[in-house]
């Protein structure tokens, strides 16, 4: 009985500890919800007052737990990025995740097809530092593609 009792506490123990941890995560409705609030902010304030809003790590509309918004044209080019202001201005097309995957070009692919969609690569989690599986939602604004995206 005190080795079924210690069973059943053991698991309920590693239960509590793995919803504190997705707690600690954002949702895929987190990040769609955060995607629709970066295309709405760009509409109504323009997009040199959004992309200030995305980069200021204090404006917890756009960074919220392992969530930030990044920006791309169609071509590639990174206009805004909420975790790394260094790829502003760069053209990532033909950035590889660590399989080699263009997740840049899957991306304007999917913005040009499909208008809104999720992509799945590889990309260090600001929180944890570790390279992580990530899944990036994305929607088409104007001439460009907003998204975010959830660690698994």
């Amino acid at each position: 009985m005190k080795s079924m009792l210690g069973t059943v506490t053991l698991a309920l123990s590693l239960l509590v500890a793995q919803v504190a941890v997705a707690a600690d995560k954002g949702s895929s409705d987190d990040a769609v919800a955060m995607v629709k609030k970066g295309g709405a902010l760009i509409k109504s304030v323009g997009k040199e007052k959004a992309f200030a809003a995305f980069a200021d790590p204090a404006n917890k509309d756009f960074h919220d737990r392992d969530l930030y918004l990044y920006v791309y044209d169609l071509k590639g080019v990174a206009l805004a990025h909420g975790n790394n202001p260094k790829m502003v201005g760069k053209n990532l097309i033909d950035i590889k995740d660590t399989d080699g995957k263009l997740m840049i070009r899957e991306m304007i692919e999917v913005a040009n097809t499909k208008g809104k969609g999720w992509v799945d690569f590889k990309w260090p989690n600001p929180t944890t530092k570790a390279m992580e599986q990530k899944s990036g939602y994305l929607e088409k604004v104007d001439d460009m593609l907003v998204g975010s995206g959830i660690y698994k």
